[in-house]
């Protein structure tokens, strides 16, 4: 069976209700419901399911639906960066699915909600027909905010469905990509300009490690580094962390603790300990789990009672 990975970010992290109202959309649909992730600093609440590649669709659409009719991007107010009321709708290849595939799902998927919703739509990561558009930060580029007036007056910003014009519920980033981890980790300090300076220091784009997108935001008080790691198979959450508490050290701050926003590879975390125990590759044939799964096809975990 074809399996497609869906996880769509809404610009709502606060009122229970509509949070509700995204997921009953989702529920309503003929997929599995994996995960949901709210915070209130962000404002935004993350949305994990999974299915054959129409229903995902489906699914994805009506929650656009109901973030455009309850979601005022005019009265938002969150640490996040955001475009929009669903602010951006990945699909992701999990089995017997092709990332062309996906590309195509997603150019569908934003044609409709541009031409039935009436939002702007920009296609992102592999779907994008701009190369520029690749990169979700550069349609991302000064928020809600500026693209009220650039998406008028600058051709660059210009939608690839939809009207050339933001409403209430703003636009949406639709795209295909590879997985994707959100890390967040919280520094023992409530200087923000210190998880700012780590962040650039991180970032793939400050020739830092690659595939790591990163910005420092106050959460709670708390200075937090907020990561994107769009390929730990380039930089694994060990070698992450270890930059993280690295640059912290140099400033006199160490880590309080870190979180993941929605669902992590079960690999990324195998990785990660791999690294951490200083153990070659192979040793990952070596779990336990693995080894009793691929014999009798039971993957659960085992409880060593």
């Amino acid at each position: 069976m074809a399996l497609v990975e869906c996880v769509p970010n809404f610009s709502e992290g606060r009122r229970a209700d509509v949070i509700a109202a995204l997921v009953a959309a989702v529920e309503a649909a003929s997929v599995h419901l994996l995960d949901v992730s709210s915070d209130r600093d962000h404002n935004r609440t993350v949305i994990t399911f999974v299915g054959e590649p129409e229903p995902v669709i489906e699914a994805a659409y009506r929650t656009a639906q109901v973030a455009a009719a309850q979601i005022d991007l005019t009265t938002h107010r969150g640490v996040h960066p955001r475009i929009g009321a669903v602010d951006v709708i990945p699909l992701i290849p999990l089995r017997e699915v092709a990332l062309a595939e996906c590309v195509g799902l997603a150019r569908r998927l934003g044609q409709r909600i541009g031409t039935e919703l009436g939002i702007p739509v920009y296609l992102y990561e592999a779907a994008a027909t701009r190369a520029e558009r690749t990169n979700l930060a550069v349609i991302r580029r000064g928020g809600y905010e500026a693209l009220q007036t650039s998406i008028e007056s600058d051709a660059t910003r210009q939608p690839d469905f939809g009207p050339a014009r933001v409403g209430s519920a703003g636009a949406v980033a639709v795209g295909a990509r590879g997985p994707l981890i959100a890390f967040n980790v919280y520094l023992e300090t409530p200087d923000v300009t210190i998880a700012q300076a780590i962040a650039r220091t991180i970032r793939a784009a400050s020739d830092g490690l690659p595939a790591v997108k990163a910005l420092g935001v106050l959460v709670g008080g708390q200075a937090q580094v907020s990561v994107n790691l769009t390929d730990f198979r380039q930089t694994s959450l060990h070698t992450l962390i270890t930059a993280i508490r690295t640059a912290a050290q140099q400033r006199g701050v160490e880590i309080a603790r870190s979180e993941l926003v929605g669902l992590v590879p079960q690999a990324a975390l195998i990785e990660a300990a791999l690294d951490a125990l200083m153990l070659p590759p192979q040793a990952h044939d070596q779990v336990l789990e693995y080894r009793v799964g691929a014999a009798t096809q039971d993957y659960r975990p085992v409880p060593f009672e």
